[in-house]
């Protein structure tokens, strides 16, 4: 099958889909696949966090997946 031919398909299916739900998933992955090749910067804000989280890793301070899984089943019993 040809794009055009399966750009044809998808149009006759999006056009005849009166779901909300599929019609977002749709519409986020075509935006999430077509945006590949643009490249997020960071805001100073998030610079600083980013490095404020690596100097903690580097001093230790951090949780094990054990140790968050258990805090987080303390956290939901109350």
């Amino acid at each position: 099958m040809s794009t055009v031919e399966l750009q044809n398909q998808l149009i006759s299916k999006i056009q005849i889909t009166m779901d909300e739900d599929i019609l977002e998933n749709v519409l986020r992955f075509l935006e999430f696949e077509t945006s590949k090749d643009e490249v997020y910067a960071f805001n100073e804000a998030e610079e600083q966090a980013i490095e404020k989280a690596r100097q903690q890793v580097k001093n230790g301070q951090f949780y094990s997946d054990e140790e968050l899984v258990k805090l987080t089943e303390k956290w939901l019993k109350g």
